[in-house]
């Protein structure tokens, strides 16, 4: 049955979600709904025009907001949309910038000033709209500089050697930071305070979430056995204020980074990755090894994946979190903003992640923390293990049930996509980790993984057979050579349809050649010229269309499981079959060719040359032996 709705009735259900009256007077604003409040009474003085609904910050330059409703049965048109854009203008007269909503209670458009933009097709909470005007990403190399900052202050004065602790430090204040820790940077906060600070702040907010995932309490306890070399309880007056001052620049520098990554301009930068590249430079031998995925990498899996707002993620081994911070901030911008219900959802039940590494699950945990999302979707597992894949099945996998074989057989819901960059090495079971998470999504799920290039030929036949045999390789694009700089492995995207056997049929592959980053010193590789954005969409274009570069091909799973490098055609020159002839002559003649080419230098050297102008001639002794 159609409901038909009122204006008065279009108007109540507005202010019901975007909470207009419960702004009035917050903050100085004014802001309401109604039908016979006029401009005049809101301070347009002379103009009687009557808004639907209003919201006008007490700052005006900040943004304002203006409501035109309509009954649910008169339809957005051309003289509904000049209403509304009236409107704008006259609320322009004192605001610059002005969100305009035009509703009916079925139908929606929104105007940033006089221009229509797009939004989502629910009416949002009217934060969302205020923070259309955020249009610009945060500055990485200022978060570079600070990082930078910290980095050289944890490793030198703090002494904090360890690579993932001075990690674990940093996001752990980040994460405080987020969660309104009281921080003062006035150089009179000791290491003690500062300690507790950031302890009972995660401890306070995190109450929740440990009874939903008691695991989470890591995350403190890491924090909590960090070791430095200075001794920042010393008696000493002139110890204890180095201290405190090294405190209060920390703070400067965590609470600018945290503006930025707190900010409506965040759009997914993977904060861990930029730590990771800097805090890198002072890593140990026993710290090499670990990868963490570039940031460009994840958004193109993500592109080549064709994710969505609607899709469940599955990391299985998820580091730092990289890959579900990038899916939740793509997924969160397709949905209209982090401040819509649909971005409550995609936080809370979307993405799921698996880290095995106590330390790195921590730094996870602080990274999702940072966000506010996420964090009781993530489990420190061993993918290698039967616990993680019934994880998979239960939390993200789905409904499933055991058939009379007591295989277990899948039902419904579930992860629709799965975005991975496993270790890579044998002894962390690389290929099992992959085996067991297509094995336990449902059917008919996409899995992207980055591995090593030959790394599925080099499988073991029994494993390899088997996995071919329930899932089918659909797609082979091989990465840049460079582009784990520093690591030397070369890598490929594998896309397999989890569920769905091979049956002999092709895959297709390609090979990017180049991404267009730089290696800029002691940062990782970089888009400085800006050619990556370019080269993405032409990339993204040849995978979905499997055509459009010459290095495309279908390979045969019976002869090839990765991209195949192009074989140099055979080219034979002149010289080289003038060179071929003659040593051919010499053995037919017993002569050895490397002691004749040695012998003819060394009768040059004994000659001797002459120039005519038009030649040169060398002369060699008629009574030499050679």
């Amino acid at each position: 049955m159609v409901v038909r709705l009122t204006e008065d009735k279009v108007r109540t259900e507005a202010d019901a979600v975007l909470g207009l009256s419960a702004l009035d007077g917050k903050d100085g604003a004014r802001s309401g709904t109604g039908q016979i409040t006029t401009f005049n009474q809101l301070g347009f003085q002379g103009v009687q025009d009557k808004p639907d609904g209003w919201y006008l910050p007490s700052n005006r330059n900040d943004v304002a907001l203006v409501l035109e409703a309509k009954a649910s049965t008169i339809p957005l048109g051309r003289p509904q949309a000049e209403e509304l854009l009236k409107n704008i203008r006259i609320v322009n007269e004192q605001y610059h910038k002005t969100v305009g909503l035009l509703y009916n209670g079925d139908d929606l458009r929104v105007f940033k000033n006089l221009e229509e933009v797009e939004a989502p097709a629910a009416l949002q909470a009217v934060g969302y709209y205020l923070g259309l005007f955020n249009e610009n990403g945060i500055d990485k190399d200022h978060i570079y500089e600070l990082t930078a900052r910290i980095n050289n202050c944890l490793h030198f004065e703090f002494g904090i050697k360890n690579l993932y602790h001075r990690m674990i430090f940093t996001a752990c204040a980040l994460v405080a930071k987020r969660y309104d820790a009281h921080f003062v940077a006035d150089g009179k906060v000791d290491y003690s305070e500062f300690h507790q600070v950031i302890l009972s702040t995660i401890n306070k907010e995190m109450l929740r979430d440990k009874r939903q995932n008691f695991k989470l309490n890591l995350l403190g306890d890491v924090f909590a056995e960090i070791k430095m070399n200075l001794n920042v309880n010393s008696e000493d007056e002139k110890e204890q204020a180095h201290v405190r001052e090294l405190i209060k620049q920390f703070i400067e520098w965590v609470t600018e980074i945290s503006d930025c990554i707190n900010s409506d301009a965040w759009r997914g930068e993977d904060v861990m990755g930029i730590f990771f590249n800097e805090f890198n430079r002072y890593k140990t031998k026993s710290e090499a090894g670990q990868v963490f995925t570039p940031e460009h990498i994840t958004d193109f899996m993500y592109r080549i994946l064709e994710v969505n707002k609607d899709d469940r993620i599955l990391d299985a081994t998820c580091g730092s979190g990289g890959f579900l911070v990038k899916a939740m901030a793509n997924m969160i911008r397709e949905a209209g903003g982090v401040r819509t219900e649909k971005a409550r959802e995609i936080k809370d039940g979307q993405l799921f992640g698996i880290e095995y590494d106590r330390e790195i699950y921590a730094l996870a945990c602080a990274n999702m923390l940072i966000h506010k999302d996420g964090k009781t979707n993530l489990e420190q597992m061993d993918t290698r293990e039967e616990t993680a894949c019934a994880w998979i099945r239960r939390i993200a996998g789905g409904v499933w049930e055991k058939d009379e074989a007591g295989r277990y057989v899948y039902r419904s819901g579930g992860v629709t996509k799965v975005m991975m960059n496993p270790p890579y090495e044998n002894k962390y079971g690389c290929m099992t980790i992959v085996e067991n998470v297509m094995d336990n999504v449902p059917p008919n799920t996409l899995c992207g993984f980055i591995l090593p290039d030959k790394k599925l030929e080099k499988t073991g036949k029994a494993q390899k057979q088997r996995i071919l045999k329930h899932h089918r390789l659909l797609k082979v694009i091989k990465l840049p050579e460079d582009l784990f700089f520093g690591i030397g492995v070369t890598t490929s995207i594998f896309v397999f349809k989890a569920g769905v056997p091979q049956n002999d049929e092709e895959f297709f592959t390609c090979w990017m050649k180049d991404d267009g980053l730089v290696t800029v010193k002691n940062k990782g590789r970089h888009d400085v010229h800006g050619r990556w954005p370019e080269i993405e969409d032409t990339w993204v274009n040849t995978v979905k269309k499997q055509s459009g570069d010459s290095t495309c091909k279908w390979e045969s799973p019976k002869k090839h499981l990765s991209y195949q490098m192009p074989v140099k055609p055979f080219e034979i020159t002149e010289e080289d079959f003038r060179r071929t002839a003659m040593d051919y002559l010499m053995f037919q003649q017993g002569i050895d060719a490397k002691e004749f080419d040695e012998s003819v230098l060394a009768g040059v050297y004994a000659g001797e040359v002459s120039d005519d102008g038009e030649n040169v001639t060398i002369s060699i002794p008629k009574d030499d032996k050679r």
